[in-house]
């Protein structure tokens, strides 16, 4: 992995991280033959797209512990333009009404990704809960470039307000959160919340958040030969989604939370990565961003993890500690 700690800015560049890599993620990232991939550019886009998809099909198709205790349901809504998209429904068998509710976004690069790739993880964490789930399959980017992703998943946020009682859920215990860029755009939606109005959310989860265009911090620099997602694939996601005609001066915080100045008034934020995840110093900056705006905020940082470590070292007991600390954070979220 080359270095370039000298280009990097932001809180974080005092900090002197040490970089290697956890033995279990190295091993699984040379048994799926990523070690040896060239990430120094983006792969061919519906190529990239339907290896993300496969997986997500597969990783629905696998059986859980947690089958029995979560039935899955598609529905479909209307967007604000007319449009129809899905929204994926995780709920606890025998939920009566007044269970709270997790609004989630998926990762992709904000260009790829499907709900059905977080099945297991969403079965978890409604049995876990008593939450439920539902999961916006926003349009992507580039076909769908700012602000129509995120303002799919601010109409799948009021969707769920306004079908509250149908789904029995008590509007006064809603979350927001994602994984990767499904992170960033749960970050985005609750600045979005704070701008247009719409239910009071509780808490946001957001794991290894995709929140800052600018690609300017020393993990930024650091991370461009993991084999996972490294920085050509960072900066070819974000120009997919911004488009040609943002003026670089003048991208709001809704396309990028990163660049929100005022962060007082959010929900209380539960944020974790990986020392060698791009996101690593971007997400550590947000998160004391937060803590100066007085918000509260559970950060967990796991040493030795590339982004997406759950993904690929989902029997270690740093993915255990991973997914265990993000549901007790939305247990405690509940209770209020």
């Amino acid at each position: 992995m080359k270095n370039k700690l000298s280009k990097g800015k932001g809180i974080s560049s005092a900090l002197n991280f040490e970089l290697t890599m956890d033995p279990a993620v190295r091993q699984a990232l040379k048994n799926n033959g990523m070690d040896r991939l060239d990430t120094s550019s983006f792969p061919d886009l519906e190529t990239w797209r339907e290896e993300v998809r496969q997986y997500g099909f597969a990783v629905a198709a696998a059986p859980t512990p947690y089958d029995g205790q979560v039935t899955i349901n598609d529905q479909m809504m209307t967007t604000s333009d007319g449009s129809a998209i899905r929204l994926r429904v995780y709920r606890p068998t025998g939920t009566n009404s007044g269970s709270p509710a997790l609004c989630w976004m998926h990762g992709g690069g904000l260009m790829g990704g499907t709900p059905e790739q977080d099945d297991a993880q969403m079965k978890q964490i409604a049995a876990a809960t008593g939450a439920t789930i539902i999961s916006v399959d926003y349009r992507l980017a580039p076909e769908f470039p700012y602000p129509v992703p995120v303002n799919d998943c601010y109409d799948g946020l009021m969707w769920v307000a306004d079908n509250a009682v149908v789904l029995g859920i008590d509007t006064r215990r809603i979350a927001v959160g994602g994984a990767s860029a499904g992170g960033g755009l749960a970050a985005a939606l609750t600045l979005m919340v704070k701008e247009k109005g719409g239910p009071k959310l509780i808490h946001q989860s957001l794991t290894y958040p995709m929140l800052d265009d600018r690609n300017s911090t020393n993990s930024s620099y650091q991370i461009n030969a993991t084999g996972v997602w490294d920085r050509a694939y960072n900066i070819y996601g974000w120009s997919a989604y911004l488009g040609k005609k943002m003026n670089p001066g003048k991208i709001p915080p809704t396309a990028a939370a990163a660049r929100e100045k005022d962060l007082s008034g959010l929900p209380p934020a539960f944020i974790a990565v990986g020392s060698l995840d791009l996101f690593r110093d971007e997400d550590i900056e947000y998160a004391l961003h937060l803590m100066e705006a007085g918000v509260s905020v559970e950060l967990h940082f796991y040493h030795g993890a590339v982004h997406g470590f759950d993904w690929h070292v989902p029997g270690s007991a740093m993915t255990a500690s991973l997914l265990g600390k993000r549901i007790n954070a939305l247990n405690l979220a509940f209770k209020y």
